[in-house]
């Protein structure tokens, strides 16, 4: 018998050894995000209603076979304006996470190989700028920039740079330290060459990991930010904006917000798992 869970044991290491794609633990988020994707780009696919549909003889029907997620106060069917939301769900997560991204390899950059005058004031900056919580920047930004799908992207994404631009300064200072840039140096090539092709694409590649959770994250915020009527308003859409709009229903037809934002959680959680998993597949070389 112990020979048998042995082999079978053996196997199962095997077969994840030689594709590590294949861990639960990762098929299930990524096959949830996969599903993301195609919504976001295909809506059609899962629905042929459209989103901003009004059936007056439809109001406030529950989740039913004719409406998966029922409807909302005019009628509108709650499943399809989730689908159509997706894109501009995912779109506000993934733009913000690469502005973040850019900004931080910026300001990371300049933070870790700058003269050192002006280093510490960088520091100060990312150190003044992590003393508040992202989703409170976003709001001042939101203030000054005023509401909307764009502005709330570049809220949410200028919020986060200073989380990268730490990351990305360590990074830059291991780096420099190493010996294939004292190699470049020896050589005679320029700082800015040595920086744009060693030390840079060397200290930026613990962002992908990052910048996987930072999507989620991302969604998360621009959803908060709809929800109390900053960011994406109704009738668009947007996750948040769903919330927002059957807020006002809670106790005569919760579903209005209810199934969307059980719609947010598990994406967030499903690219927070991805992410995580990602992280560990990297850290040991391919083994999740």
């Amino acid at each position: 018998m112990s020979q048998a869970l042995d082999v079978i044991a053996r196997v199962r290491n095997g077969n994840r050894a030689g594709n590590p794609w294949r861990a639960p633990g990762l098929i299930i988020p990524l096959a949830f995000v996969l599903l993301l994707l195609a919504a976001a780009a295909m809506p059609q696919w899962f629905t042929a209603l459209a989103p901003d549909a009004v059936d007056t003889d439809a109001i406030l029907l529950p989740p039913g076979l004719g409406h998966w997620f029922g409807t909302d106060q005019l009628g509108r069917d709650v499943f399809t304006r989730v689908i159509y939301g997706t894109s501009q769900s995912l779109g506000i997560g993934i733009g913000a996470t690469l502005i973040g991204c850019a900004g931080g390899v910026l300001l990371g950059t300049a933070a870790g190989l700058a003269p050192p005058v002006l280093q510490r004031l960088l520091v100060r900056l990312i150190d003044i700028l992590l003393a508040f919580p992202e989703i409170l920047l976003a709001l001042l930004i939101i203030a000054v920039l005023g509401r909307g799908p764009t502005n709330t992207l570049l809220a949410v994404g200028l919020s986060s740079i200073a989380g990268y631009a730490r990351l990305v300064r360590s990074q830059v200072l291991r780096v420099w330290q190493s010996g294939y840039v004292e190699h470049a140096v020896s050589l005679g090539e320029s700082t800015p060459a040595i920086i744009a092709r060693h030390v840079v694409p060397n200290a930026v590649r613990p962002l992908v990991v990052l910048a996987t959770i930072g999507v989620g994250n991302a969604v998360l915020s621009a959803s908060a930010l709809s929800f109390i009527g900053l960011g994406v308003v109704p009738p668009a859409a947007e996750w948040g904006a769903l919330l927002a709009d059957g807020r006002n229903f809670l106790d005569t037809a919760p579903w209005i917000s209810f199934l969307p934002a059980t719609v947010v959680a598990i994406s967030v959680i499903a690219i927070t798992i991805l992410g995580r998993r990602l992280q560990l597949l990297l850290s040991q070389g391919g083994e999740p």
